[in-house]
């Protein structure tokens, strides 16, 4: 803690090199002097580029140690040669103060609150034996580093006691020669150092931040993206049991009437096998229209909409042909729903109706009721069959009921389905239509 004008040099020559020469190894402190297109952006850009190769090349990088200490040795060095001059009749005295206050740098970055310590301690002792040297510029290294690697607390507390050793230094070594000076620029050089320290701390956890922000919204876009994929297979999953096992049923059912009537009818067992041809026909135009979605080689499927109430009409025609009589009611104006809901009604139509044709006894008979209303649908399917879906009337066993429930969950709606207490089956849905589509 020397005030004298040997050891202000020092200080300041010191402090002036203190953001090159004590960055941590691998640190992304701020660049002072990096302006656009300055020459001294330049040079220091360069001195960079050199010193990383360096490193590289030696393979010290890795070894922030080796950095420290061959800095420690590079600033020994230099107060050496500094003894050579003047003060070479002192050379007993400064040099163990030289090594008490520079060999503890090499540790700065293990332990920096202890190397400040002991470099303090030293500086102190220094005082008291009244001995001057420029060495005491390895405070301002050590502040640096305790600042750019502990809180706040402690970084005051440091500067605390190198201001408080300033002001001990002021007042022995320079109290007659311009004490106020002395005092001021020792504080701003102290000042300098915690400032770009509590910098370069706040640059590195602002990074480090940034790196874990980064590596949670990767993470939260990854697991988005797995739930929309699972959303999406739910999706398929549904669509595709719906037009596959609708289409299929109807089919089983018209090729087993006409096996029954090739003998006696053989006119009823064509028709019969004709629309076992147009149902084929349709499933594959849907199955195409369904692709189209997913595939950019099916031209043929946009030219065909998405089937919704007005296809009721057909739908129910079809379930005739294929054996099961069944009646369609619509009220209300179907225009005002959305086309996504109509496509849910019509699914949800489709397979209340190819679960009755597959479950239901020979002889029963269905209705379907459906409800337009501006800010809902009503839809009911009910049948005077067995009133069993299965042998599992909850639909555990199978996709279709859970599929209805999760297309009526979309609108924030529910489905009801079960047996009647006079016989039959039962399917009762709603769907909000004040929810937003999603097609």
């Amino acid at each position: 803690m020397n005030a004298a004008p040997a050891g202000v040099a020092g200080a300041a020559g010191a402090a002036g090199a203190l953001p090159l020469g004590v960055l941590p190894a691998g640190s992304r402190a701020p660049r002072p002097g990096r302006t656009a297109g300055s020459a001294a952006g330049r040079a220091y850009t360069a001195g960079r580029r050199l010193v990383g190769e360096a490193r590289r090349r030696v393979g010290v990088a890795a070894s922030p140690w080796v950095v420290d200490a061959c800095l420690a040795g590079g600033l020994f060095a230099l107060l050496s040669a500094v003894l050579r001059g003047p003060m070479i009749h002192h050379t007993a005295v400064l040099v163990p103060a030289h090594l008490a206050l520079v060999v503890p740098l090499a540790w700065r970055r293990q332990a920096p609150l202890v190397v400040f310590g002991c470099v303090a301690g030293a500086a102190f002792v220094q005082w008291l034996a009244d001995v001057r040297t420029p060495a005491d510029a390895a405070l301002l290294l050590a502040l640096y580093t305790v600042a750019a690697t502990r809180d706040r607390g402690r970084m005051l507390a440091a500067f605390a006691v190198l201001e408080a050793g300033i002001l001990l230094a002021t007042l022995r070594w320079s109290l007659h020669v311009r004490p106020t000076a002395m005092f001021v620029s020792l504080s701003a050089m102290a000042v300098a150092a915690t400032v770009i320290g509590a910098n370069v701390r706040g640059r590195r956890e602002r990074m480090t931040f940034l790196e874990d922000r980064a590596v949670r919204l990767e993470r939260e876009r990854d697991q988005r993206a797995q739930l929309a994929v699972a959303g999406e297979r739910a999706r398929i999953a549904r669509e595709m049991h719906d037009i596959v096992t609708h289409n299929l049923s109807v089919m089983v059912a018209l090729a087993d009437g006409a096996v029954f009537a090739q003998d006696a009818s053989p006119e009823r067992a064509g028709a019969a096998m004709r629309q076992v041809g147009v149902t084929g026909r349709q499933a594959i135009t849907d199955m195409r229209r369904f692709l189209g979605v997913l595939r950019a080689d099916e031209p043929d499927a946009l030219r065909h909409p998405m089937p919704g109430i007005a296809q009721l009409g057909a739908l129910t025609e079809q379930v005739r042909a294929a054996g099961l009589p069944t009646r369609l009611e619509i009220a209300g104006e179907p225009a005002a729903v959305g086309g996504a809901a109509q496509l849910t009604v019509f699914r949800l139509v489709q397979e209340a109706l190819t679960n009755t044709l597959k479950h239901a006894p020979p002889g029963a008979r269905a209705e379907v009721r459906l409800s337009c209303r501006p800010d809902a649908v009503s839809l009911t399917v009910t049948d005077d069959g067995a009133g069993v879906v299965g042998g599992d009337p909850s639909g555990a066993l199978g996709h279709g009921l859970p599929g209805m429930r999760e297309r009526a969950a979309a609108y924030g709606g529910r489905l009801a389905a079960g047996p009647q207490p006079g016989g039959g089956w039962r399917v009762a849905a709603e769907l909000d239509l004040t929810t937003v589509e999603v097609p």
